[in-house]
């Protein structure tokens, strides 16, 4: 009788059962403190390519592996999510992870559609122009049957996009034509606040003080405006509640106006483009009637016209100096240090916290502390997941 088709009835159960065994094995070795969890021990983000569509993210995650052997049992996975106040902004997820022992780091690609802009603009205005931008990492060794995650403190992201254009300056308005006496108003002061923000449009609510310094009244028919930001055309428009300021008088016009959302992922693309720096611009003009006068008179309000240069530096690295506007690393030499205590260069040169110098190998793809090469094939999904299927690093196997 065969005892083997006695003890496992065929090859496949064979098969079956060495593998199983395999499992039970690296389990009760993770259970009895013999091998332990991998850990992210540090994770650096940075903008890549920027189109009308998506921005890259590009994600390098220090994965430190506590065990003497490389890990490749099991399903070992990585995922990544870049939230902006609870907004979910790009997520990505590989499978079939190989790391070596130590620290390996992972590359991520992950794309953040342009398309999802406008809601996280409205939420940064309604939270006081505030953003909380959050990074996850969870890597799942399927060996182990356990995570690690890794959560570095939130980037807070602020602007002050208004601030400036509350002033008490005294502004004069000239017409600048034939038989009409300059000036023809004085802006006193100026005011601006938030509207009632919504999904589709972001409300600014203006005020002017103006005083009429003529002894016969003007008066202003409407008041328009154009909001760019970069450049890209984001609002415009006209308010036509007319307003008399008699003679030697001051009157509040108040000009309310709009930011249209469905705008700003075309303004975010230049917003990466140009190193997180926009220019905001509004411009005005007003048409009025001047003393004497039964025409009424388009006049540019170039005294007012208002300027505010918005930077952001969503990942913290933005003063690196390895770092350009469009996200990509430069010639210098970058220095990264992880948790343990190991520091890297761009060379490729290790050193560990005992003072050990090394070199390690490079690819044009990645490079880990320890010599491993990682795969960067990545697929997107429509809801802006990365799926990596391809071995991420080719450490050294498991004994």
């Amino acid at each position: 009788m065969d005892v083997r088709a006695l003890l496992f009835g065929s090859t496949i159960r064979v098969a079956i059962t060495v593998v199983a065994g395999l499992g039970l094995v690296a389990g009760g070795a993770f259970f009895a403190g013999f091998l332990g969890v991998p850990t992210v021990e540090q994770v650096d983000n940075e903008f890549g390519e920027v189109n009308d569509t998506y921005t890259e993210i590009e994600t390098d995650l220090v994965i430190h592996n506590p065990n003497p052997v490389g890990v490749r049992l099991g399903d070992t996975s990585v995922n990544y999510t870049v939230a902006m106040n609870d907004i979910r902004m790009a997520s990505g997820d590989k499978h079939g992870v190989g790391i070596g022992t130590g620290n390996s780091t992972v590359n991520l690609t992950t794309q953040l559609h342009n398309e999802r802009i406008p809601a996280w603009w409205v939420s940064h205005v309604r939270g006081g122009e505030q953003t909380s931008l959050t990074v996850s990492a969870t890597v799942q060794p399927g060996f182990v049957g356990q995570s690690a995650s890794f959560q570095p403190a939130a980037e807070t992201i602020e602007t002050d996009l208004l601030g400036q254009f509350n002033s008490s300056e005294d502004r004069p308005v000239n017409a600048e034509m034939p038989l009409v006496e300059d000036p023809v108003l004085v802006i006193e002061r100026t005011n601006a606040s938030w509207g009632n923000v919504t999904d589709a449009e972001t409300p600014i609510d203006l005020e002017f003080g103006v005083y009429n310094p003529k002894t016969s009244p003007v008066v202003v028919s409407n008041v328009g405006y154009n909001i760019t930001m970069n450049g890209v055309p984001v609002g415009a428009g006209e308010t036509e509640n007319g307003q008399t300021i008699p003679g030697k008088s001051s009157r509040v016009v108040e000009t309310p106006t709009v930011i249209d959302n469905e705008n700003l992922d075309e303004w975010w693309v230049t917003h990466v483009e140009n190193n997180q720096t926009t220019e905001l611009r509004i411009d005005f003009y007003a048409e009025i009637e001047p003393p004497g006068s039964s025409e009424t008179i388009r006049v540019p309000l170039d005294e007012l016209t208002y300027t505010q240069t918005i930077e952001t530096d969503m990942f913290g690295n933005k003063g690196d100096s390895g770092s350009d506007a469009g996200g990509e690393v430069s010639d210098n030499e970058t220095t990264t240090t992880t948790a343990d205590g190991t520091t890297t260069t761009s060379d490729g040169t290790t050193t560990t916290s005992d003072g050990t110098t090394s070199s390690s190998g490079t690819t044009s793809d990645s490079t880990t502390t320890d010599g491993t090469t990682t795969d960067d094939s990545t697929t997107t999904s429509g809801d802006g997941t990365t799926t990596e299927d391809g071995l991420l690093a080719r450490g050294s196997q498991p004994a």
